[in-house]
């Protein structure tokens, strides 16, 4: 997965877009998803981009810098995805499955959601990150309370609870699944947790888009 039209939380400041800043973002984000923050360091990256440490820490001057970067930048490209899925001619149900797509894809390339990962280490982030995190599940939550309530006004969804409620259990419930998953190696897991978490909402069932099991 690398925000709503007037609902963005808007980062500090703009993520860096050099072409060599952008380099350094997309290696760590590949080693974030796949390690987590804590399990990698400035020297794994400069060694994958054959780089000195010193022309890491000239775009982000510490890895706490780099992680709130790192955030922000993933939230915009999250948004953007949830503006396209806005802006097609999509029923609320057609929102929630495009929705789990995204999760699904992210699987799919062996890789976790990177704000999903991050929160598992929630408690040693700088503050920065902490923040960003919560804006980022913050942001997804509101766009699935939206699509809940535009679902239930049109009979399309049937759910217990309010929006905001469900949209949390939603959120955790993918979350949690794509954890699971990875632990087993196996995307299936995830995919057959979301389709049950789709039903419970009146979505029909959908089958693997791989039509395998193991992740790739």
């Amino acid at each position: 997965m690398s925000a709503l039209s007037g609902k963005k939380a808007a980062p500090a400041r703009q993520t860096p877009v050099s072409e060599s800043a952008r380099a350094i973002l997309d290696v760590a984000e590949e080693l974030a998803q796949t390690r987590g923050y804590n399990g990698f360091s400035y020297a794994d990256i400069a060694a994958k981009l054959g780089v000195t440490k010193a022309s890491l820490h000239y775009h982000f001057a510490s890895k706490a810098e780099l992680g709130r970067a790192l955030i922000a930048r993933y939230q915009e490209s999250f948004g953007g995805a949830l503006d396209t899925i806005d802006q097609a001619p999509c029923t609320p149900p057609e929102k929630l499955r495009r929705y789990v797509e995204l999760y699904d894809g992210v699987m799919r390339n062996d890789r976790m959601c990177l704000c999903g990962m991050l929160a598992a280490e929630y408690a040693t982030l700088p503050a920065p990150m902490q923040k960003g995190l919560k804006a980022f599940f913050q942001l997804n939550q509101r766009w699935l309370s939206a699509v809940l309530e535009e679902g239930r006004k049109s009979a399309s969804l049937a759910f217990s609870g309010t929006p905001g409620e469900r949209a949390e259990v939603i959120l955790g419930a993918l979350e949690g699944a794509m954890l699971v998953a990875r632990s087993y190696g196996n995307a299936a897991r995830f995919h057959v947790a979301a389709q049950h978490v789709l039903e419970d909402l009146g979505v029909g069932r959908k089958s693997n888009p791989d039509g395998k099991g193991k992740r790739k």
